[in-house]
């Protein structure tokens, strides 16, 4: 499979749709409906809500958007990695690899609210790659900012990916404070009009403000779940071994955007420790960068055995975990 997808054949993008089916076969079979935590945000409630009233007694309806939301994911991120030149030649190793990775837990393929604002944040992550070259870049740092915190309404401890743009400036481009306060200001402006809303509509002292709790996130402590986090963890510094490798062979600009992913992952690892509710879910929101690194193991080795060997080492591990969880709790 690493050889199929290291070609950036368009028929690719049907044979990942297949490989993505294939790999996601249990959430299709057993299906979940999820259920809102403490730290999701308004609007995800909502959906939820208006979901229940379609769907009804059919959690396959969850999972099938669920399954709709992390391809999707997988191609943009892709097409938008191959226009950065984070790798010298385009491929579908990424995607692969965020199918792969995603697939190793069941509550990364859940219809949750990291889930869904991480297709937010891949938009952002682009939009703060292509700022490099751009002028007058207020316009986009705003909609950017107004992104930001328009996911918070999804998932609050997001907000954490205000570092992301700020730290993101200065990596992208020169300090200018006017840049800084644009984006501050595009964060805020959602939640501007949501409370002047609720304002309005005097529900103001009924409103119940979010918060974030620093706390220790949840761990698996299942053997093979904590095999499979070594073997993600194993792979991804392989993969920053040859980005590292390779990193001044690169165009400043496609340096700039990996420099980018590494601060979103640092982003992403720290949000689990501020969040109030206790779930492996909203780690899922590392799987965007661990892919980036992922694709860079199966990309660069010159062994043709070792990516091979360890794409199938972890598509056993999903099928181990995934449908042998199942059978288990069954028995």
């Amino acid at each position: 499979m690493t050889g199929t997808f290291k070609a950036n054949n368009p028929i690719n993008t049907f044979l990942l749709l297949l490989y993505g089916l294939v790999l996601k076969l249990p959430m299709f079979l057993f299906p979940v409906k999820p259920l809102p935590q403490s730290s999701d945000g308004f609007l995800y409630k909502l959906l939820l809500q208006q979901l229940d009233k379609v769907a009804g007694p059919l959690p396959a309806v969850y999972a099938s958007i669920a399954f709709l939301l992390l391809f999707t994911q997988a191609i943009t991120f892709n097409q938008l990695a191959n226009g950065q030149k984070l790798m010298p030649k385009p491929n579908y190793l990424i995607a692969m690899s965020y199918l792969l990775i995603t697939s190793l837990f069941k509550e990364w393929n859940l219809l949750s609210a990291p889930l869904i604002v991480g297709s937010l944040m891949i938009w952002v992550w682009s939009k703060m790659s292509s700022l490099s070259n751009v002028k007058n870049a207020n316009g986009s740092l705003f909609n950017t900012g107004i992104v930001i915190g328009i996911a918070t309404f999804f998932y609050f401890p997001s907000i954490a990916f205000a570092a992301l743009m700020i730290f993101g400036l200065l990596i992208i481009r020169p300090f200018r404070l006017a840049e800084w306060l644009v984006s501050l200001l595009g964060i805020l402006t959602p939640w501007y009009f949501l409370l002047s809303f609720v304002f309005l509509t005097d529900r103001l002292k009924n409103y119940k403000w979010p918060g974030v709790s620093v706390t220790l996130p949840q761990f698996y402590d299942s053997v093979w779940a904590v095999g499979a986090i070594i073997i993600v963890l194993f792979t991804s510094l392989v993969g920053f071994y040859f980005i590292r490798k390779n990193y001044f062979r690169q165009l400043v600009q496609s340096r700039k955007s990996w420099s980018l992913v590494f601060l979103y992952f640092i982003v992403a690892v720290c949000i689990p420790f501020i969040n109030a509710s206790h779930s492996f879910e909203y780690w899922i929101l590392c799987a965007i960068p661990l892919s980036a690194a992922t694709g860079a193991t199966f990309f660069y080795p010159e062994v043709k055995w070792f990516p091979k060997l360890l794409h199938w080492l972890m598509a056993g591990f999903v099928i181990a975990l995934q449908f042998g969880l199942h059978n288990f709790i069954k028995k």
